[in-house]
């Protein structure tokens, strides 16, 4: 198919749909495939060996879980994105063990259904909460209905050891860059010198059609460097001159990008020297060598001016490379308990609180009246229906279509491949392969599910259970269908609660950034933390936005309009940073800028009337 047909495919294909044929693209992450390989399949083998095969089951499950959290990125952030789900997994892991042992399915069905209320309003916090959420509905299921003799801790312990291996692969083996300098920075240098890139692509772009999109891939920057520098530590502050000097060349680019954003917001054409700087800054830190002579931009406007003066303030930094501030702004319990009980949350926690009660409920009628024999996996139902549920894993309809192509490949191949393949050896190789492929299939919902449908029935039959391929298929052909008749029922409340959230939290993060510069406090530190915290809720905005608008008809004109709203809000960021820049410069507002921020708030406010957001939009102070 030529390019001109793809694009004219894609163009008539229903959007609920065209998002389930779409791939993520980009290199094979050789380092997350070997750790893979290095995961499931030896803990299995040596479970084997030792004669403790189901536990060797629960521990391979845990590395397979951890595996498909394992993206790219720091070690610093990998701690808090495989740390935290594997703990929340030991904890519904060690729950659900002894509820399924000491009460009946009522009872049973009634705590799953708590469960899935509090891990759905934790979802809603952010992408590790949600992997977290995941996890404890995934390792209470298994907890409560897999055949294990061992007691509840023996399991949370072997689910702890399964993905605290991978976690330690992850901290031990090498990395592509970590061989750059300080052996601990892999994913941080990396993500600081695409900060550098994405301003300089972004000068490039001032002035045309692109500059929109570049702006936003500098948001995506900011915010995968924040996340890489921000994980936990032993030590409040950065505690080598490594880290140090990384900490002070992510800070030296933040005037940067606030001059680079005001210059596109200008709609001027900039010289290609402006960007040349940037480019030597990003290969200085790249490959961690001296920033040499920076070529100077003109000083002939008031954002030119600044994109000079902060690159001087770079060229200093990186010489002197002594730490600097991530301006990053913590969110205290009370605020993650607002989020997670909040409009969004509520929502959010209903439905997967339904989802997982009915199918614990329907897998726990078919399990006792042996409608089709004694099944023994009845925790498949509620487990499968945990991944379907989830908003933030993709589009409803886009997820079950994936799921159950995925899971009847997965089916066939497993059937193929246990028939030639001998016993235990054949599968445990299989389950390394499989955990191989797990970083890979992560770039589509349908291969993800294919690898993973072949891991866990690999690791059934070496648990000494026969093939299940056809159960596997049925059970995951019925969550979906639960799935897709849950998400479509009318919740108590106003639908689109988590896209209605993140505008909510979008909107009062531009307020507050609007009143922190045109109130004129000489306080550039606080300023560019505001400004992170408006553009990262934006990009959080506009995810969940892009999500809601691939759903069937009947569930996204719920959100319809929310991207205009979105929209407005980022040109009245940008024009806020184009404010603050100019203001740095020449200490007041222009016409047009005062015309501008003007019409775009009353704009705002007409828009969020039309779709009932409550919370009120920024005003402009009356200084101005």
């Amino acid at each position: 198919m030529s390019p001109r047909s793809a694009v004219a495919v894609r163009t008539v294909l229903p959007p609920w749909l065209a998002h389930a044929l779409r791939a993520q693209r980009g290199p094979v992450p050789w380092s997350a495939v070997t750790r893979g390989a290095l995961a499931a399949g030896p803990l299995l083998l040596v479970a084997v060996l030792t004669d403790r095969v189901s536990l060797g089951v629960v521990a391979a499950i845990a590395a397979m879980l951890a595996g498909i959290n394992d993206r790219p990125g720091s070690r610093r952030a990998a701690v808090k994105r495989l740390g935290a789900p594997a703990l929340a997994g030991a904890g519904g892991m060690l729950v659900g063990t002894y509820v399924g042992d000491q009460v009946g399915a009522v009872a049973l069905t009634a705590v799953l259904t708590g469960l899935g209320l509090l891990a759905g309003g934790m979802s809603a916090i952010g992408p590790v909460a949600s992997g977290a959420a995941t996890q404890l509905l995934v390792a209470a299921a298994i907890g409560a209905g897999m055949p294990v003799p061992e007691a509840g801790w023996t399991r949370a312990l072997a689910f702890l050891a399964g993905a605290g291996w991978l976690l330690v692969l992850r901290l031990a083996l090498p990395t592509p860059g970590a061989l750059t300098g300080d052996f601990r920075f892999d994913g941080e240098r990396a993500a600081v010198s695409g900060v550098y890139d994405a301003v300089a692509d972004l000068l490039d772009a001032a002035g045309t059609a692109h500059a929109t999109a570049r702006r936003a891939a500098l948001t995506a920057a900011l915010d995968h460097a924040q996340d890489a520098l921000t994980g936990p530590r032993l030590r409040r502050f950065a505690s080598s001159a490594a880290e140090r000097r990384l900490h002070a060349q992510y800070a030296a680019a933040l005037p940067l990008a606030e001059a680079a954003t005001a210059l596109a917001w200008g709609g001027e054409a900039v010289s290609a020297r402006a960007a040349e700087g940037l480019r030597r800054l990003a290969v200085a830190v790249r490959d961690n060598t001296p920033t040499g002579p920076l070529p100077a931009p003109s000083r002939s406007a008031p954002a030119l001016r600044a994109l000079d003066d902060a690159l001087l303030h770079a060229a200093e930094a990186f010489d002197r490379g002594g730490g600097g501030d991530l301006h990053t702004r913590r969110r205290s319990p009370r605020d993650l308990l607002r989020t997670a009980f909040g409009a969004g949350g509520r929502e959010y926690g209903l439905r997967v609180a339904l989802c997982f009660g009915a199918s614990a409920a329907i897998a726990q009628a078919l399990h006792h009246s042996h409608w089709y024999g004694q099944h023994t996996h009845w925790y498949w139902l509620p487990a499968t229906a945990v991944f379907l549920v989830k908003p933030d894993l993709g589009p409803l309809v886009s997820r079950v279509l994936c799921r159950a192509a995925g899971t009847v490949l997965g089916a066939l191949l497993f059937a193929a491949f246990a028939a030639v393949l001998p016993r235990p050896e054949g599968l445990v190789a299989l389950v390394a392969v499989c955990g191989a492929l797990v970083p890979v299939s992560t770039r589509h919902f349908a291969a993800q599910t294919a690898v993973v449908t072949v891991l866990v029935l690999s690791l059934v039959m070496v648990g000494g259970e026969p093939q299940a391929s056809v159960s596997r298929i049925a059970e995951t052909l019925l969550a979906c269908a639960i799935v897709i008749v849950v998400g479509h029922l009318p919740m108590p409340g106003e639908r689109g609660g988590q896209v209605r959230a993140r505008l909510t939290a979008a909107t009062g993060a531009a307020h507050a950034y609007l009143t922190h510069v045109l109130d004129g406090p000489d306080d550039r530190a606080h300023r560019w933390t505001l400004r992170r915290e408006a553009y990262r809720t934006l990009a959080e905005a506009r995810t969940a936005i892009a999500l809601a608008a691939h759903e069937l008809p009947a569930l996204a004109r719920h959100t319809e309009g929310t991207d205009e709203v979105a929209a407005l809000l980022e040109r009245l960021v940008d024009t806020t940073t184009a404010c603050a820049v100019h203001l740095d410069d020449t200490g007041r507002l222009t016409p047009g800028h005062r015309a501008q921020l003007t019409g775009l708030l009353g704009e705002l406010a007409v828009r969020r009337d039309r779709l009932g957001l409550t919370s009120p939009a920024p005003e402009l102070p009356l200084a101005v």
